[in-house]
């Protein structure tokens, strides 16, 4: 305790120094680490973990259908705010600027989807869905001018910035910022549970309920599947009729996604189970799809008056994910938060098990490969599932490194290919893919050589090693 007291004493007058951020960020960031210091992480209690019912994890053919009311339509629709987690950079596709303006297809970016159905929304039924996006210092100066481009759309953009702390010495639990590193790199965004107490340090959150909102609707911007339409109606519907706070939209799992935070009861409470709270011998349970059957798409349906509430009473104390790094070869920690663990701080707070359909992330080119390919077909902004495919499951896809960046990929692919009756594909090695081709059931391409998949090509069931297995 006193070492913890010593570091405390020692890191308040080095943050109160720092020019470069407010006094809330100030605060935030000490009330996380002296958090932090204090050991305070929560440990689940393996065998007090039960599987939550029906009325905590609502099954989604279980909601009420809409009226066809355009006026309650409307009604609905004027309570609702849509936020956008907009904090990433493109990087790891090899994209500079935030990863919301890589272009999914037809020259359409991530950002021009959701503006697109939002808008079509208000058009229809006559209301002011606002759009929000939540940047962090990486992002908001490009977005900035990027969303200058839609100055003529019948849509309200905000934006607003996540906190800006600064990242911590491990040897001194220092601030960077304090000892040279002035830059960037001295600096990190503490995770999207975030989003709540900067939402109301913007002044966003106060100047939505004075317009009469009620829910705010948060996903990730890179989620094709979080779409903003009128099936999500019912579960906007189903929260203000039972007065729930706080719904995370979950869907069932599948082997891809067995490392997804899942929801549990806990002590007479809803609460997400993240792989990281889970202890070392029951991690292959965790991991299970019998036991464990859903997990969270990071889709939240979160009431505004209980953020107000929540935040103003320093109540949502999310468990702390640190993060270590390495800049300039000293060792340093980030500490950040995640918003799906802030569901147990709210009342009546709720899962909705809703289909697979909404969560269609983006996170590498292999995602990018199916959403660009004849599996989807976009209209109005939604992008949407062809029917002719038979497997509910998506294809799984593997590229190898040369395809990692989003340049790369779409120089190595002269038009993507017919993947509507493929199982699984793995490419690895310097391989070229030319115009009209279709794969099929499990298909693995090797190239050592530079191997050409001439046009027109159909390959089903088979491993190609050289132009000789072609």
């Amino acid at each position: 305790m006193a070492a913890t007291t010593e570091k405390l004493s020692a890191l308040k007058p080095a943050v109160a120094a720092l020019d470069q951020i407010s006094e809330s960020e100030k605060n935030g960031f000490i009330n996380l680490v002296s958090r932090y210091l204090s050991g305070e992480a929560e440990h689940v209690e393996w065998s007090k973990i039960q599987t939550p019912t029906d009325e905590i994890v609502v099954p989604y053919d279980t909601l009420t259908p809409l009226s066809d009311d355009p006026a309650e339509t409307k009604s609905l629709l004027d309570k609702l705010v849509v936020l956008k987690l907009n904090g990433g950079l493109g990087t790891t596709m090899g994209c500079t600027g935030p990863k919301s303006v890589i272009e999914v297809r037809n020259g359409l970016t991530f950002l021009d989807l959701i503006v697109m159905q939002i808008e079509n929304l208000n058009n229809k039924y006559g209301c002011k869905v606002p759009l929000l996006l939540m940047n962090s210092f990486n992002t908001h100066d490009d977005t900035l001018k990027i969303v200058e481009k839609y100055t003529n759309s019948n849509i309200e953009i905000h934006t607003f910035n996540q906190s800006q702390y600064p990242r911590l010495v491990v040897e001194d639990y220092l601030p960077l910022p304090s000892k040279g590193h002035a830059g960037k790199d001295g600096w990190y965004p503490p995770g999207h549970g975030d989003v709540f107490p900067s939402l109301k340090n913007s002044g966003k959150l106060d100047a939505l309920l004075s317009q009469g909102k009620e829910y705010v609707f948060v996903a990730n911007s890179d989620n094709l599947g979080a779409v903003v339409d009128l099936s999500i109606l019912e579960i906007l519907s189903h929260l203000i009729r039972n007065k729930n706070e706080y719904c995370m939209e979950v869907t069932p799992k599948t082997l891809a996604d067995v490392k997804g935070g899942t929801l549990i009861s806990y002590e007479g409470k809803v609460q997400l189970l993240e792989i990281a709270q889970v202890p070392d011998e029951h991690v292959g349970e965790f991991k299970s799809i019998e036991k464990f059957k859903i997990f969270n798409t990071n889709n939240l349906w979160v009431n505004l008056n209980a953020i107000k509430r929540l935040v103003e009473a320093d109540a949502l104390k999310m468990e702390i994910i640190p993060n270590p790094k390495e800049v300039d070869g000293i060792k340093v920690l980030q500490l950040e938060t995640a918003a799906g663990a802030a569901i147990k701080f709210f009342d009546k707070a709720i899962g909705i098990n809703v289909p697979r359909s909404r969560f269609l992330p983006v996170k590498a080119t292999s995602d990018l490969l199916l959403v660009q390919s004849d599996l989807y077909t976009v209209v109005d902004g939604y992008v949407i599932r062809n029917e002719a495919r038979k497997n509910p499951q998506n294809p799984s896809i593997e590229l190898g490194p040369e395809f990692k960046k989003v340049g790369d990929f779409l120089s190595r692919f002269k038009s993507i290919p017919s993947i509507i009756d493929l199982d699984s594909l793995k490419v690895a090695g310097n391989v070229w893919f030319g115009v009209g081709i279709k794969l099929k059931g499990k298909v693995t391409i090797t190239a050592g050589e530079k191997l050409e998949i001439p046009d027109g090509s159909v390959i089903e069931n088979k491993d190609i090693k050289g132009p000789a297995d072609l």
